[in-house]
């Protein structure tokens, strides 16, 4: 599975349930017994002091004045970012910040009646943050990362357009290893500041099988993990990791812009192993699914919105274990669903609203992580918007084409695949089936 910043700490996903059921039955809704729940799970994730978001949400005087952008953006379901269709597809997620329709009424309610406090020994305890210089999975492995790699720094000037730092690092690793989680962090003292993402590339020598290539996106290597708003890095399921070899090397693609002062900053990359000697029983790949097609068919005129597709077919019966859409500015909508063997069409998620300010990871949980048969097609549909309509053009009087620039566009979706043997595959799917219906029954 793969974390993001709203699952971080230990969230008090309680509260947040017990308020929203218990608001309907009260007269008044409350900061403390009702709205904080909520802004502690979905909210002071990215808004808390030294965080991206431009205020704090932690205490009743942080969040008075900003008691109407709230419900504003609230209610338009801009925040928390969460850009997936409720309405299609898979709907289960180990990550989902999102409120409920429920809290969304609880928020709009509190605000409209003139944001009261309400009793202080109403409210949850407050969150333990982990402080920005500590590694955040070190908690959940006991210990620090087993191997560190950081980029060359790179300054980014104080003004000026937008940059990309692609340094190749060396492991450093005399031995083949594996992976069980990963995080990526921009540094200390204003890293994350001109850090627009991070993406991070494995350079190794392989052997490739039929089910996937050797170097995902030419040039740099295959996809390792990501650091972008929303995204630390990766944690494997049980018996699941990635291979690191021996001699092998960390491709970084820091994209960077200017926020009116020089910063100068540079990415790590925290890597806990499994123990020495210990090979688990699958191999997670990481895919940019799409980047290829995208690479040689994206074209979008001026003044007008396109769809493009790409097609990425299964030798082997694999488990997609998250679905990460990216595109630029013009990034409208990206849909991912599976063509079966037999010709069934089946959606498994859809972001009807892309936004390029967050780089949102939908990471399934063990029992809704889609489990294909060897032949299906993965079937993507990207959307763009080149109109005076799309408020982040801009300028819709140009021609886009694939590109690393903001302002060029792309599309593909980060996945983490699982590939699974036939057996494996034809247990997973009856032992779903039987829990179905036990649970009909």
């Amino acid at each position: 599975m793969t974390l993001s910043i709203g699952r971080l700490g230990a969230l008090t996903t309680a509260f947040a349930l017990f308020g929203a059921a218990g608001a309907s039955a009260q007269t008044e809704v409350t900061f403390t017994r009702d709205v904080e729940p909520i802004l502690q799970r979905s909210c002071q994730g990215c808004h808390r002091p030294g965080q991206m978001g431009p205020m704090s949400l932690v205490t009743y005087e942080d969040v008075r004045p900003w008691a109407r952008a709230v419900r504003e953006k609230v209610v338009e379901r801009v925040m928390p970012p969460w850009h997936l269709d409720k309405t299609v597809g898979i709907q289960q997620f180990e990550n989902d910040t999102s409120l409920s329709d429920a809290e969304i009424d609880l928020v709009a309610r509190w605000v409209d009646a003139g944001a009261p406090r309400g009793n202080p020994a109403d409210a949850p305890p407050p969150m333990n943050w982990p402080a920005e210089d500590v590694w955040r999975l070190a908690e959940r492995y006991g210990r620090e990362p087993d191997l560190v790699v950081a980029s060359d720094p790179w300054t980014q000037a104080a003004e000026g357009q937008d940059q990309w730092w692609q340094p190749v690092v060396p492991t450093g690793l005399t031995e083949d290893r594996w992976i069980t989680g990963m995080e990526v962090r921009p540094s200390m003292g204003g890293g994350r500041r001109v850090t627009h993402h991070s993406v991070v590339y494995l350079q190794q020598d392989e052997q490739p099988g039929d089910h996937t290539p050797a170097v995902a996106v030419p040039g740099r290597g295959s996809y390792l993990t990501e650091f972008a708003v929303g995204k630390i890095g990766d944690v494997f399921r049980e018996n699941t990791g990635k291979l690191l070899k021996a001699d092998s090397r960390i491709a970084f693609d820091n994209h960077y812009h200017s926020v009116g002062e020089e910063i100068t900053s540079f990415t790590e990359v925290g890597i806990w192993l499994h123990e020495d000697g210990y090979v688990p029983k699958y191999r997670v790949f990481g895919r940019a699914l799409g980047v290829q097609q995208s690479m040689a068919t994206l074209d979008i005129p001026p003044g007008k919105v396109t769809t493009h597709h790409a097609y990425v077919p299964l030798t082997l019966p694999a488990r997609l274990e998250n679905y990460q859409p990216h595109m630029h500015v013009r990034g409208r909508s990206m849909s991912m669903e599976a063509i079966y063997p037999d010709g069934r069409v089946e959606m498994l998620s859809h972001v009807e609203n892309f936004d390029f300010n967050w780089h949102v990871n939908y990471v399934y949980t063990d029992d809704s992580a889609p489990v294909l048969p060897a032949g299906t097609i993965i079937h993507l549909t990207a959307i763009h918007d080149n109109t005076a309509a799309n408020r982040a053009n801009p300028d819709p009087t140009q021609w886009v084409g694939w590109g690393q620039r903001s302002y060029d566009d792309m599309y593909h979706a980060h996945v983490n695949m699982t590939y699974l043997t036939e057996e494996d595959y034809d247990a997973i799917i009856a032992d779903r089936r039987a829990r179905r219906t036990s649970d009909d029954d």
